[in-house]
């Protein structure tokens, strides 16, 4: 009985022995398994870094026994994440895990994401794995299979462009005066009565204004005669042109010749004549509460021939009477207007007048120095509170003043005055795009976004700020359709990012030299394998900002000349 007890803890023995032999055998060949991943150096995108990881597993090293469970993990200063583990097993394991064939070998595989952090700009990509075979266990050696995260795609610009709302200023107005004369059945000549009614006395005084003022023209003086739709065709034809001439007479004595010449007169005259004012009948007689209105213009609309629309008025005679008392003698008559251009304030005099008589500028004169004649922000801001000082309601002069503030970083006075002037207006589109702006600089890309689609019409700032919101999420196609028509180094970058070199070369070569723009030149040199460019680039983009040499050393980029006594001397 004890002999056979012995031999029994004998192959139990053997038995574990076998068993974490091999497992060790494991761990010593474990070097003969390879790992490659895509792309060879992780890439951040929209804030996301994929990765796809392949393990090629040689014949004989995965026991029929064992069970393995690979775990890749990135590593960096400060930290580590592990990515999804998977666990494989060989022929003679009973579970549910991918088999891996001794006699064969096989691959593993893991994809995924993960989401990008600073800290991982230098970091590597590890694998870690545990060999198991019944209750024994094994830690693997861990393998080095990728290094850092490339983040070219980081050096995006979050430099929106805000947007002012534009101004109605006009330096020559135009404005005008009317008045009318009214006469006699048959008669054209004009009458003292007439000429003392209160709309001529205004006639006479605006002109009398406009021959005083230096900064005043006439621009067009129109004289229109009419003649009443009763009597004949030939009379009425010439009352209505006579009473256009006794009209013109009449202006002749009020417009001083020393203003306007007689050669200057017969440019801006325009004289015309309705012989029949048919239309002005109908409109007074809509406007009328005679009896037999709807009769009358059932007659205007049935007949067109002027003698037959007289007949059928006049064989109403009661109607008739009324119409001869009541509006017929409106409609004999000629309708002068004046028309002149006013030339407002200099450039140079509204700027000294915004400061020295502001209550000499108006709104859109305000708005109009803000946009255009004032390059500093200060003075700008000026300008747009005097606007909407002028007009507290004005939607334009508070988003203007926001439009400062957030030139200046001011983000919580710019606030303000927007949401002052979406309580004026809702949804004017550069309101929506500046409270994008606020959204975008304080990290809330999504919500950017909506402000920044809705406010389209605000022209090509906001195309600019698309663009930058779909680098930040990795859509780089979009990106280029926003900032094609654009130079700027948002555009090159976006250019790269889809994989044109050469275009985001060119870019940068339109643009003015900056660290950033010869820093991307020295990115699109490595990759193009141009050694000469990565340093050249590199030494004037740190040149230009000594901060840049420690982004060198660790952009992963750059991972190729790391070793290269030449790099280490530029970036050192």
């Amino acid at each position: 009985m004890k002999k056979l007890n012995y031999l029994a803890s004998f192959l139990i023995a053997a038995l574990i022995l076998s068993s974490c032999g091999g497992l060790n055998q494991m761990r010593e060949d474990y070097s003969t398994l390879t790992f490659s991943t895509t792309p060879q150096v992780l890439e951040t995108h929209g804030g996301e870094v994929e990765y796809s990881i392949e393990g090629e597993i040689p014949p004989d090293w995965f026991r029929e026994d064992a069970t393995v469970e690979f775990t890749p993990v990135l590593t960096y200063e400060g930290g580590e994440t592990e990515l999804e583990a998977k666990t494989y097993q060989g022929s003679d394991v009973e579970a549910n895990n991918m088999v891996i064939s001794q006699e064969e070998g096989g691959n593993i595989e893991f994809n995924g994401t993960f989401t990008y952090e600073e800290d991982m700009r230098v970091a590597t990509l590890v694998m870690r794995a545990t060999a198991s075979a019944g209750d024994e266990s094994i830690e693997l050696p861990e393998r080095d299979i990728a290094r850092g995260v490339i983040a070219t795609s980081n050096l995006v610009q979050v430099d929106p462009k805000p947007t002012a709302a534009p101004d109605k200023f006009q330096r020559v107005t135009t404005h005008e005066q009317m008045a009318d004369i009214h006469y006699v059945i048959e008669r054209t000549n004009v009458r003292q009565s007439e000429l003392d009614q209160e709309d001529i006395k205004e006639l006479e005084t605006f002109t009398k204004d406009v021959e005083k003022a230096t900064n005043k023209n006439f621009s067009q003086i129109t004289l229109h005669g009419y003649a009443s739709p009763d009597g004949p065709i030939d009379l009425n034809e010439k009352l209505s042109t006579g009473r256009r001439e006794t009209a013109n007479e009449y202006l002749d004595g009020v417009i001083s010749k020393e203003v306007l010449s007689e050669d200057a007169a017969q440019r801006i005259y325009d004289g015309r004549a309705t012989t029949e004012d048919w239309e002005g009948f109908k409109t007074l007689v809509q406007e009328s509460n005679i009896q037999d209105k709807d009769l009358i213009l059932r007659v205007l609309n049935m007949y067109s021939d002027p003698e037959v629309r007289e007949k059928e008025i006049k064989n109403m005679a009661e109607t008739f009477e009324v119409l001869a008392e009541d509006i017929l003698p409106k409609l004999r008559r000629t309708d002068m207007t004046i028309q002149i251009e006013k030339e407002g304030l200099s450039d140079a005099e509204i700027k000294n007048y915004i400061y020295s008589q502001p209550d000499t500028i108006d709104l859109e004169t305000a708005l109009y120095a803000g946009n255009e004649l004032f390059t500093n922000a200060n003075q700008k801001l000026e300008a747009y509170e005097l606007a909407a000082e002028i007009e507290p309601n004005c939607a334009r002069a508070h988003n203007n003043i926001a439009y400062v503030h957030l030139m200046q970083g001011n983000l919580d006075e710019a606030e303000d005055a927007l949401e002052r002037a979406n309580e004026i207006k809702e949804g004017l589109p550069f309101v929506l795009n500046n409270m994008g702006v606020i959204a975008l600089q304080e990290g809330n890309v999504e919500e950017a976004k909506e402000y920044f689609q809705d406010a389209t019409d605000a022209g090509q700032p906001v195309e600019y700020n698309l663009g930058i919101v779909n680098i930040i999420q990795g859509d780089y196609e979009a990106a280029l359709n926003y900032l094609q028509n654009q130079d700027s180094f948002n555009t090159a970058l976006a250019m790269l990012l889809s994989g044109d070199q050469q275009d985001a070369s060119t870019m940068l070569n339109q643009l003015e030299d900056s660290g950033m723009s010869n820093y991307l030149q020295a990115v699109v040199a490595a990759r193009n394998n141009d050694q000469e460019g990565v340093f050249s680039n590199l030494r004037t983009a740190i040149q230009m900002n000594d901060e840049l040499a420690e982004m060198a050393a660790t952009d992963m980029e750059f991972l190729e000349y790391m070793e290269n006594e030449t790099f280490n001397s530029i970036v050192e």
